[in-house]
């Protein structure tokens, strides 16, 4: 079977015959499809939520074992992934290396399988770390060949996929699957099966961190303040949580060296900052833990 024939099996390279004179609407119209189009894609997502809900809890028992959690990807898929993966970081202050993206954006290299399999050798990746193979069309030999090499090593791997009964799928043991049907612009994967991804990878690394004790309610108490906006929210959850005055915040921060959870230990049990450092990491991390200890 050719390449093409292939391709033309997909759900996300289908063709829509109605649209056929796409080109020739107005853009409010063209405007209205989009939006039209992208709204089923929640609804797509949430067809999977037990399997995601199932993926992220068994990623989150690997990264409680000091593993990482790694995604590998192509093209669009690749690129959603690493942005995942950068943003993780400053939001739960997920120590450097703990979440990382092995992706390769050029389009020739998605059919690189040598380049798939030797990228998760030179990670090094081991039983406790956990892969999430993103791949619209559950096929790119970048991905399959990594997931392949992940799980001769032991490692967890998770199908993030946009079509039923794919090789990715059957490649891993945990699939999500989010079948976003053909696209407005026939096999344009970066439009429904991407925001699609998104929104997958979004509640993967985020549902995982909360699990993990990263958040206290929906506060993000463990957000790297890196800047004055992130500084400020700091200060916003730990004024949150507390209740304390003003004066009181800034002096707890101050002593925490704007560390929000340590601030919050330290105003809530009326101890110092060591110590409150101390119950945090006896509680391995979590504020509520430190709070009970």
């Amino acid at each position: 079977m050719s390449a093409g024939d292939e391709l033309g099996r997909l759900a996300t390279e289908a063709h829509r015959p109605e649209l056929g004179d796409l080109d020739l609407r107005s853009t409010g119209e063209l405007v209205a499809l989009m939006n039209e189009a992208d709204s089923t894609v929640a609804a797509a997502v949430a067809g999977s939520a037990a399997e995601l809900a199932g993926a992220i809890d068994a990623i989150a028992a690997r990264l409680r074992l000091g593993g990482r959690l790694i995604y590998v990807g192509a093209g669009t898929s690749g690129r959603i992934a690493a942005l995942d993966a950068e943003e993780v970081g400053p939001t739960f202050s997920v120590p450097a290396g703990q979440v990382v993206a092995l992706t390769t954006v050029a389009d020739a290299a998605e059919d690189d399988a040598v380049a798939g399999s030797t990228a998760v050798s030179s990670a090094d990746v081991e039983e406790r770390d956990a892969v999430v193979a993103v791949s619209a069309s559950g096929r790119t030999p970048y991905t399959l060949a990594a997931v392949l090499e992940a799980r001769s090593r032991g490692a967890l791997t998770v199908a993030v996929v946009c079509v039923a009964d794919s090789e990715l799928a059957r490649a891993c043991e945990q699939v999500v699957t989010a079948e976003v049907g053909p696209e407005l612009v026939a096999g344009s994967t970066r439009l429904k099966a991407g925001t699609a991804q998104k929104l997958i990878l979004n509640t993967i690394s985020t549902v995982t961190m909360v699990r993990l004790g990263k958040t206290y309610g929906n506060l993000m108490v463990d957000v790297r303040a890196g800047n004055e906006k992130l500084r400020a929210r700091a200060r916003r959850a730990v004024e949150l949580v507390t209740r304390a005055d003003p004066e009181a915040v800034d002096a707890a921060l101050a002593d925490a060296d704007g560390v929000a959870k340590v601030a919050i230990v330290s105003l809530l049990l009326g101890v110092g900052a060591d110590e409150a450092r101390t119950r945090l990491e006896n509680a391995g991390g979590t504020l509520r833990g430190a709070l009970a200890s």
